[in-house]
């Protein structure tokens, strides 16, 4: 027999509220009542995973724990803000914990989640069956996008090239970004690979070389890498962009350039000059028709003279 027993009403049974025990015979005068009201306890939400970061794509698996076994339906996981279950798991019987698992991660998914449960019931007072919201827990969602990569250099280079000596640049870019976001740029060579690190304080960071030479050619590939708590985030590596290490092109040289512009300035000039002297001349030696005359008569009168 039991006596002062003391319940705080959270108790599922009887039995696991205090009391005393009694070795004597009880009468019914001393006998004592419960009245249920239909309150339910919180559930209680883990996360299976220690981190609480994720890159999109990835799953979360979150845990949900009845207080004690009822006669559970289903679990539900909410997240705060948002009306509607995201995941609902049905219960088998005497089930008290499921594993609710949010697949596919996408940025809308970031933000704080709970759970529920909903049992069989039959109180007047509780019609619907569900528990209060367990525990909140917050998980962030990162978007790792691939960067973009390019590269300047002197104007007189050609396209893939950079004159031997000269300076080059190399621009890594991306969106979105996160604290603690750096950028690595690979160069890939025949002889081994070859990586330069600088921390993204912008969305585009900038690689400069400032004296190029034949261990600067290659593949230069760009990735973005985020650094969370004890996770590390890698985007996928961009596009390969050789570059090749070059003398000065001979054709290309803007001293060569200058030479056959001069030279060509001072042909057009010379033929230019001849043409119109030859059009000079030749007006200057044809004589007018008075002076064919001229000469003729000049020409008869002094043969004339001559032969007398």
């Amino acid at each position: 027999m039991w006596r002062n027993v003391k319940c705080s009403g959270d108790e599922f049974a009887l039995d696991l509220c205090e009391r005393t025990l009694n070795e004597d015979v009880c009468t019914h005068s001393e006998d004592a009542g419960v009245e249920c009201t239909g309150k339910l306890l919180a559930p209680t939400l883990s996360i299976q995973s220690r981190f609480y970061t994720y890159s999109a794509g990835e799953a979360v698996q979150f845990k949900c724990t009845a207080p004690y076994w009822q006669s559970v339906i289903d679990f539900h996981l909410y997240k705060r803000g948002v009306d509607t279950p995201l995941v609902t798991q049905r219960a088998d019987p005497r089930q008290m914990t499921v594993d609710l698992t949010l697949s596919d991660l996408e940025i809308s998914h970031q933000g704080s989640y709970s759970c529920l449960y909903r049992i069989h019931t039959k109180l007047g007072n509780s019609p619907s069956g569900f528990s209060p919201h367990s525990n909140f827990i917050n998980i962030t969602v990162l978007e790792i996008h691939t960067p973009q990569i390019w590269y300047n250099t002197s104007p007189e280079a050609r396209p893939g090239w950079v004159i031997r000596g000269h300076s080059f640049n190399v621009t890594c870019s991306t969106q979105p970004q996160y604290p603690g976001g750096s950028f690595q740029l690979r160069l890939i060579r025949p002889n081994g690979t070859v990586r330069h690190s600088l921390p993204a304080l912008a969305p585009s960071v900038t690689f400069t070389f400032s004296n190029a030479q034949s261990s600067n050619e290659g593949y230069y590939c760009c990735l973005y890498k985020v650094q969370t708590g004890e996770r590390t985030f890698i985007s996928r590596e961009s596009q390969p962009l050789p570059i090749s290490i070059r003398e000065v092109d001979p054709v290309m040289s803007p001293v060569v350039i200058s030479l056959l512009v001069s030279g060509l300035t001072f042909v057009v000039a010379t033929c230019a000059i001849l043409i119109v002297a030859k059009v000079y001349c030749k007006r200057v030696s044809k004589p007018t028709e008075l002076e064919r005359e001229s000469r003729t008569c000049v020409d008869n009168t002094y043969i004339a003279l001559t032969i007398k």
